[in-house]
């Protein structure tokens, strides 16, 4: 396997999304937000004090960030104004986290559920649905730690990864954004479910932390390619010129202190066989 190291040296890398001729993604614990266009400089595009975590777009072409310790979305315009778009607090308790949109600009955003890396427990918490308006919803409950997601090409179906459930679970899509039909996708005993990417023939490649490895999965649970990675996988998504890079978030650390005194988090690429979807 031919992987190749494009980004090193970062606190927390979040979120990554192709879009244009571009990789995004959030540094949580450097509370930045990055663009990256292969063989140019990282560029700085937005400082989120709060710690960013998913990204997406509205139509419009406008930048929806969750911002994690205050549980706000918030919108970066195009004249690099930012601002708040809603706020989930009353939804989400604790840590929001991905994010996902729609080519409608609606916004799906979990939430930790407990004070993770605090001592507490995992138990059960809501899945918040953000309308373009900036009204919000419940969208979904009892899901254990709702994290990275997709949301298929025709806009019917959203896949969420529970990562302490060890499972990834689809909902359908209404014309409203309401969900129903919940559905296991993936049972994964023994795997912890980060973030994910959907490639053309329905796969979905999974981040997978404590298997420090990105899994390419078949719905029902079937492992069909597994890349090691030999730290803790935590997102990726595929992209590049002809879709079939896939970029491989990892880092050594995850407790803030820990990984704003090591740098130790990094993008890797490898050329893959199935194309990505493209971003809304």
């Amino acid at each position: 396997m031919n992987i190749e190291t494009i980004v090193d040296e970062m606190m927390f890398i979040e979120a990554p999304r192709w879009r244009g001729e571009h990789l995004w993604f959030s540094d949580m614990h450097d509370e930045t937000v990055y663009r990256l266009k292969p063989g140019e400089a990282l560029q700085a595009i937005a400082t989120v004090p709060h710690s960013p975590s998913g990204l997406g777009w509205l139509p419009n072409g406008d930048l929806l960030i969750s911002s994690m310790a205050d549980r706000k979305i918030m919108r970066l315009s195009a004249d690099g104004e930012l601002g708040e778009h809603a706020d989930v607090s009353h939804i989400a308790k604790f840590h929001i986290n991905d994010m996902i949109t729609d080519s409608r600009g609606r916004a799906w955003v979990g939430n930790f559920g407990f004070l993770f890396g605090q001592g507490g427990s995992p138990r059960a918490t809501k899945l918040a649905r953000i309308d373009p308006d900036g009204s919000t919803h419940i969208a979904a409950d009892d899901l254990m730690f709702p994290n990275g997601m997709v949301v298929t090409p025709d806009g019917r179906t959203l896949i969420v990864a529970e990562t302490f459930a060890h499972k990834l679970t689809a909902f359908d899509v209404a014309e409203s954004g309401d969900l129903s039909n919940r559905r296991d996708w993936a049972n994964l005993e023994g795997l912890n479910p980060d973030g994910i990417c959907l490639d053309q023939s329905g796969a979905i490649w999974i981040a997978s932390p404590t298997d420090h490895a990105f899994l390419r999965v078949r719905e029902g649970g079937e492992i069909l390619q597994r890349i090691p990675i030999g730290r803790q996988a935590i997102a990726c998504t595929l992209g590049g010129a002809d879709g079939r890079t896939l970029f491989m978030c990892s880092s050594r650390a995850v407790t803030r202190e820990a990984c704003r005194a090591k740098n130790s988090a990094q993008i890797d690429t490898i050329h893959v066989d199935i194309a990505g979807t493209a971003s809304p």
